[in-house]
């Protein structure tokens, strides 16, 4: 067997100060039962990254952005270089298992409609723990992994809400029909909004366990709760409600996300980042403004004039070279169709039930 599959799958690795991570990485994809073509898409490293994969590993594609562009920049330009019928995305602090690549392979052919298919990423300081084993959502406007921190037995084969985009392999043709990742995130949903996106236009997301990736977690983009965290975290959620919900579920759903909403509010001010959470609300709402601009704008089809990435994403500290950089995509509101009307019940379906596996904020 050709081991080399330069012809079917690509990986791309977002980077910014992993160095300490990223050959492992890379090593453990240069094992494996096949080789795909790897872009790493460097986002401003200041700590020797590229050098080191410059000199080690001339294979490699490397994209060396001049600055932090977010984790939606940087994929979306890995993602406009693949050649490929298949991409993954891999986060940098990670080691793939040897047959993991073959394992997500296998599944996604079995599946002709789906658009992604999700490892299972075990915690690389406790293996026998689950990291992530996919992404649910509930109508309390919380997203959570379905079994964090749980024994590794516990993930089971099926349909997610969303793929972590952490580990996930992806179909490339379903980008051209639903888009890419929304930058207006920078970072935090932006796989949730996408697998979200996708389920409306009939394309499901699958775990396969058989396929794992060993992970550091928030080893180079921060610990659990941060002010900063919070505060993308409140604005993109409010953001892929908007977008992803035509106007009648939107309410019907409100008094849900509206408790949802005052219970984290609750939650953060125990944790001293209640300010940080209001923060994000504030930050919400100026980004379903500018999400609805863009809406008519393209409805009516009048040029859009994007503006740099701070400024669409709303961000509270602008980089001086970030606001050089202009987004590759932009979402906006998706258009109720009534070919979808079932895909929409499905997703409501799983809102609700997401209601009964969380009662808690995350």
């Amino acid at each position: 067997m050709n081991r080399n599959r330069f012809d079917l799958i690509s990986v791309v690795i977002p980077n910014y100060n992993g160095a300490g991570y990223l050959k492992e990485c890379l090593d453990s994809i240069r094992s494996g039962s096949l080789i795909p073509q790897i872009i790493v898409v460097d986002n401003g490293s200041l700590d020797g990254s590229c050098r080191m994969v410059e000199e080690n590993y001339p294979e490699v594609v490397l994209l060396k952005l001049k600055a932090n562009t977010g984790f939606c920049h940087a994929v979306n330009a890995g993602l406009h270089l693949v050649k490929t019928p298949y991409a993954m995305l891999l986060n940098n602090d990670t080691r793939m298992d040897r047959e993991c690549l073959a394992r997500l392979l296998s599944a996604m052919e079995e599946r002709p409609s789906c658009f992604a298919v999700q490892a299972l990423m075990l915690s690389m300081r406790d293996p026998e723990r689950i990291d992530d084993d996919g992404d649910l959502y509930s109508a309390f406007g919380w997203a959570f992994a379905k079994h964090k921190n749980a024994p590794q037995k516990r993930a089971k084969a099926g349909p997610l809400f969303a793929a972590c985009a952490g580990a996930a392999l992806y179909r490339m043709s379903v980008f051209d029909e639903i888009g890419w990742f929304d930058e207006r995130h920078y970072c935090y949903l932006e796989d949730l909004d996408i697998g979200w996106r996708a389920q409306i236009f009939g394309h499901r997301s699958f775990l396969e366990p058989r396929a794992v990736v060993y992970h550091a977690g928030s080893a180079t983009s921060g610990g659990k709760y941060s002010a900063f965290k919070e505060i993308m975290t409140a604005g993109n959620n409010a953001l892929l409600l908007y977008k992803n919900m035509p106007f009648l579920q939107y309410w019907l759903n409100a008094p849900f996300w509206m408790l949802g909403t005052a219970v984290k509010q609750v939650y953060f001010d125990k944790k001293g980042l209640g300010e940080a959470y209001r923060d994000g609300i504030r930050r919400g709402e100026f980004l379903k403004a500018s999400a609805a601009e863009y809406t008519v704008l393209k409805k009516y089809d009048i040029p859009y004039k994007k503006c740099p990435i701070p400024q669409e994403a709303g961000l509270p500290e602008q980089d001086e070279k970030l606001m050089e950089i202009l987004p590759f995509y932009l979402g906006r509101k998706i258009p109720f169709e009534w070919r979808h009307l079932l895909n929409y019940f499905s997703i409501q379906g799983q809102l609700l039930a997401g209601l009964l596996r969380r009662r808690s904020a995350p």
